[in-house]
């Protein structure tokens, strides 16, 4: 088991498969050393409901940091299926967060954070990145927050 792998399990993460494509796309390409992963939404919660709704009506920003935390779960599960073992990765280089927002709600940093933070739990510094958080009218499906993200590998 890769080191990633081991932080996940001791905070009690367990990786499911990697989320499909809802359109046409793919999830991931590659360039270089470089691996964008196509934006995803939220993993299930432990009682098995995806999380939908406007954060700032329909949830908390408790409850959209959770969300978010779940979303990272979810592309974790897509670094995992594109790489084999998440310890290629050599750096977590950029988010782009977008949060399903109810007119004039202003944190969608602090629902990005979900994310972020479990990525530096995982990764440590490796996990620290760089970052957009944006507020949208309207995400897929109605889910509260989906994130798209670059990393680094190694061979």
């Amino acid at each position: 088991m890769s080191v990633a792998e081991d932080k996940l399990a001791q905070l009690g993460v367990t990786l499911p498969d990697s989320p499909s494509p809802i359109a046409n796309y793919v999830p991931a390409v590659r360039t270089g050393n470089l691996l964008f992963l196509s934006g995803v939404g939220p993993a299930a919660n432990a009682d098995g409901k995806v999380p939908a709704g406007k954060v700032g009506s329909d949830l908390t920003v408790e409850e959209g940091y959770e969300a978010a935390r779940l979303v990272g779960i979810n592309l974790l599960a897509r670094l995992k299926a594109e790489l084999g073992d998440l310890d290629r990765v050599s750096r977590v280089v950029k988010l782009l967060s977008m949060v399903n927002t109810a007119p004039g709600f202003t944190q969608p940093p602090a629902v990005a954070n979900g994310c972020s933070d479990l990525l530096v739990e995982v990764f440590g510094e490796k996990g620290r990145h760089a970052r957009s958080a944006v507020g949208m009218a309207a995400l897929p499906n109605n889910i509260p927050v989906e994130i798209e993200m670059i990393v680094e590998v190694e061979d």
